[in-house]
């Protein structure tokens, strides 16, 4: 059964593999990460977890029990009560409930752990799989359109609190 872990240094080659094994997959759906982020990964992920520990942001990722990564769950923007919730699944995990669960999962660590009342999230019109994700796991559209990169998209909400 998979796992969802929090952040640790000792996750940087899983999760290395995980960006590069599904950056092509990635690049469909999200906006591509550049090359910069992984000739720089190391620094990277030393900066991600100083975020992490200044309580900037939390960094999580599902792994499975051979430790391979099957997706990254993030907060990021921590402050007054709230966060912005970012999610990617290696195409190898995906239609199997996983990142709904996942995300479910995160909103219960978000309040009990993290004291976050209200999470943030958004996602490209044209990306269906986490369109249905963040609706299954009880976000709601704001209506505000966006762009993700050269891509328009909506924002969504999620009230910890009012949440079922």
């Amino acid at each position: 059964m998979p796992e969802l872990q929090r952040l640790r240094p000792d996750h940087a080659p899983a999760l290395l593999a995980f960006e590069q094994e599904n950056r092509t997959y990635f690049a469909a759906s999200v906006p591509d990460r550049g090359d910069a982020y992984f000739t720089d990964f190391d620094a990277l992920h030393a900066a991600r977890l100083a975020e992490q520990a200044e309580g900037l942001c939390h960094f999580h990722l599902l792994v499975d029990t051979e430790g391979e990564v099957l997706g990254r769950f993030n907060l990021v923007d921590v402050t007054d009560g709230s966060a912005e919730l970012g999610f990617r699944m290696a195409e190898k995990a995906t239609k199997r409930g996983l990142a709904t669960a996942t995300v479910r999962h995160l909103c219960t660590l978000a309040a009990t752990e993290y004291g976050l009342t209200t999470l943030h999230a958004a996602a490209a019109l044209d990306n269906t799989a986490s369109r249905t994700v963040l609706t299954r796991a009880g976000f709601v559209p704001t209506g505000e359109e966006i762009w993700l990169s050269d891509r328009p998209g909506l924002r969504y909400v999620l009230d910890i609190a009012r949440r079922s």
